[in-house]
């Protein structure tokens, strides 16, 4: 919780709301296939989003054909330009990643008159959202946003982001995801002191219990883990859990089936954070200084 004396150190300005925004299910306008078209497409087919996709067929590039052809029942191709407002019935969210900055500004101002969130790739000022370098293993996303200042800054400090990982954060929160669903099955409750009481034992286990044991969790440990601790009030060990060994970095990387994250040694987990913040700040006085 913010402290008084930090709300009043916040200035106004230059920052964006950081939040996770949920598309399945809903509809996508994409207008354009090119490059950054297809780097769009892979982001909403992720989110599963459905798409409708408007480009004439020589502005694909082959990933964007690929798309097309692999995901049939996600993807809507009509082959053609933006046409007008009639585009944007019923859509949710609407992308352009054309080379028309014209074109882009007139689909942006319609969009705004729908009240549809928008991005204009490489037009900041018309974008309702950004798009940052992301990092994802599983469940876990990260993302790093320039608030559309320096997008190449942002994939620097992704690669030392990703650097600092042990490559077993996506599945130990699967592992987690696991043990709180199960929980909820046992305690359904939302709100109140019982919702409270859950949510502080979860806590409680999380900060407890080193990351990397939450990967050998399996359905058995899960049932005596709720038995032994959420059951009598307590946080048992892993031990208490567990006949198998502690898991090492090695082990658990091993486990994971994501290709995104960097299946770095143990020494490499423990890059100091000073060296990251230190590096951070100077990327950001390069963009300062280019800006200028």
């Amino acid at each position: 919780m913010q402290t008084v004396s930090e709300i009043d150190d916040l200035s106004p300005g230059g920052g964006s709301l950081m939040i996770a925004w949920q598309l399945k299910g809903k509809r996508v306008l994409l207008v354009g296939g090119g490059e950054v078209g297809a780097s769009r497409i892979g982001h909403l087919l992720r989110a599963d989003a459905h798409i409708t996709l408007l480009s004439p067929e020589k502005g694909l590039v082959p990933t964007t054909k690929d798309y097309i052809a692999k995901y049939p029942q996600r993807i809507t191709y009509y082959g053609r330009s933006f046409t007008g407002p009639a585009e944007l019935h019923k859509m949710d969210l609407v992308l352009t990643a054309i080379d028309s900055p014209a074109a882009s500004r007139e689909i942006a101002g319609l969009c705004r008159q729908a009240k549809i969130p928008v991005n204009a790739a490489d037009i900041p000022e018309l974008c309702d959202f950004y798009f940052g370098a992301q990092i994802r293993d599983g469940p876990l996303q990260i993302m790093i946003s320039s608030n559309g200042n320096g997008p190449r800054i942002s994939a620097l400090i992704k690669e030392r982001v990703q650097a600092s990982l042990g490559g077993y954060e996506g599945l130990a929160l699967s592992k987690i995801g696991m043990l709180r669903a199960e929980l909820k099955k046992r305690v359904p409750d939302i709100g109140g002191a019982v919702g409270r009481k859950r949510m502080k034992w979860m806590s409680k286990i999380c900060n407890d219990w080193p990351l990397i044991d939450f990967t050998l969790l399996d359905d058995a440990m899960i049932h005596k883990l709720l038995d032994e601790g959420w059951e009598k009030n307590r946080v048992p060990t892993f031990e208490e859990v567990c006949e198998k060994p502690k898991p090492s970095v090695v082990q658990a990387t091993s486990s994971s089936t994501s290709g995104e994250v960097s299946k770095t040694s143990r020494s490499n987990f423990l890059i100091p954070i000073a060296n990251f913040l230190a590096g951070a700040v100077f990327m950001a006085a390069v963009m300062l200084a280019r800006r200028r």
